[in-house]
């Protein structure tokens, strides 16, 4: 059942990711992104010493903002 929350999660970050960086990869590759991004924004944040909240809200919040820095690394990359 955690990989079905993690996936939803993962899809819904890089979705809103998408909208704020802007552009898209696609169904498969938002949800990717919005993955590896919940990594990367629990590590940010956790170093940084922010707490954004617990449960689904507080996930899908640090996933989104792992995914924000993600997709705009990216796109320093492929420039």
């Amino acid at each position: 059942m955690d990989i079905v929350v993690l996936l939803l999660v993962g899809l819904v970050a890089g979705w809103l990711a998408g909208l704020v960086v802007g552009g898209s990869f696609g169904l498969i590759g938002d949800m990717v992104v919005g993955v590896i991004g919940a990594f990367v924004g629990a590590w940010l944040l956790r170093h940084l010493g922010i707490a954004v909240g617990y449960g689904t809200l507080g996930r899908i919040i640090t996933a989104t903002i792992g995914a924000i820095v993600l997709l705009a690394l990216l796109r320093l990359v492929r420039r």
